[in-house]
């Protein structure tokens, strides 16, 4: 428990700066910063850019955003380094593309929860919507949630990096920050994930998206978040929001089963109270025949799906599909590791043409 007082206390630190960066961010107005992000770029040079600065969008993960120590370790890291090959080119591309709309204008940083509950609980100040808007009017959306293995998040490297790709296929992107971390207890993540499918919905005609048709992806333990938020479970599902169902589903070397690594989510996370949150479900099993289509894959060499017994994840969850009957295409490909995001340099890179191609069938 004492462990967990003082993370919290190293994360309500870390909130204050995160509502600092977002209130320079409310609301946009016409300004010229330079969008010139680079993937050799050191993180302390994008982390100082004005740009960077003045839309809001975070780049630090969990732990480097908490401590002072491993922030200074991790600030000479290149955007390559930090967010690996596969994703840095796409990650800086849609830092740029962040600052080229706050430039005309657009607000980039929203804040899911109110001022009120954020007031009663400095935490929720973290959780935060990215938003890309379409070049269209009335598009299309998706909800992008990036994996965070309970110990850092994904929305710069595997999320952000979606977004550029994902606009110039002509959608409205969300990339969302959560809560995780120590900060993850008591069913946090999926509060957060609901709340902002609840907060785009209630806010389709200032985002000018379309209410319906919408997608949903998520990777690594956010495609875990995503497919509970995606099913009928009535503590986690989106049916209890009173919102239309996703178009598709779209899931990225996704989670299904924490396996061996439940107790020690539950020791950590929630002591008090340790047996029948959300990591001891199963996304394969919350799967039934109204589930949303779903577009998933993964690589046959992903050492972390295969950590935690590599039957019990994506395989698991194309038989449930299977089994109830839902539409879906499920690919596995032979190189290509965990958390590869877009997958540049690897035999997935394209994929999100093939789910793109997918979405947009269930459209029609």
């Amino acid at each position: 428990m004492k462990m967990k007082k003082k993370w919290k206390q190293y994360l309500t630190a870390g909130v204050c700066g995160c509502l600092l960066l977002a209130a320079a961010a409310l609301p946009a107005s016409a300004a010229d910063f330079a969008a010139d992000i680079t993937p050799d770029m050191t993180m302390k040079q994008v982390r100082s850019d004005p740009g960077v600065i003045a839309t809001g969008v975070s780049t630090y993960d969990c732990t480097d955003a908490t401590s002072a120590l491993l922030r200074k370790a991790y600030e000479n890291r290149t955007v390559e380094e930090y967010v690996g090959a596969e994703k840095a080119a796409d990650a800086a591309e849609s830092l740029n593309f962040a600052i080229k709309n706050y430039d005309r204008g657009v607000q980039v940083t929203w804040q899911v929860y109110t001022p009120e509950e954020i007031a009663a609980d400095p935490e929720l100040g973290m959780v935060q919507l990215f938003y890309f808007p379409a070049e269209q009017p009335n598009a299309n959306y998706v909800l992008v949630v990036g994996g965070n293995a309970h110990i850092k998040t994904g929305e710069f490297g595997e999320a952000l990096a979606s977004a550029s790709e994902l606009h110039e296929k002509g959608y409205a992107v969300f990339v969302l920050r959560y809560r995780t971390f120590m900060d993850a207890g008591e069913d946090a993540p999926l509060q957060d994930i609901l709340r902002a499918m609840k907060f785009i919905d209630e806010h389709t005609a200032q985002f000018n998206v379309q209410r319906e048709d919408y997608a949903l992806l998520g990777y690594s333990s956010g495609g875990h978040i995503v497919g509970l938020a995606a099913s009928e479970n009535k503590k986690y599902g989106y049916r209890q929001l009173g919102i239309p169902a996703p178009a598709a589903v779209i899931l990225g070397y996704p989670v299904n089963d924490f396996f061996e690594l439940k107790p020690v989510y539950s020791v950590l996370m929630d002591p008090s109270k340790p047996c029948g949150h959300y990591y001891w479900h199963t996304v394969s099993g919350e799967i039934t025949s109204n589930y949303p289509p779903t577009y998933v894959w993964c690589g046959r060499n992903d050492g972390t799906l295969a950590g935690m017994g590599w039957n019990r994840q994506v395989p698991e969850i194309e038989k449930a599909l299977q089994d109830a009957g839902v539409t879906h295409q499920a690919v596995y490909y032979d190189n290509a590791g965990h958390a590869v995001g877009v997958g540049r340099g690897t035999e997935a890179e394209g994929w999100i043409a093939d789910a793109v191609a997918f979405w947009e069938e269930q459209c029609r």
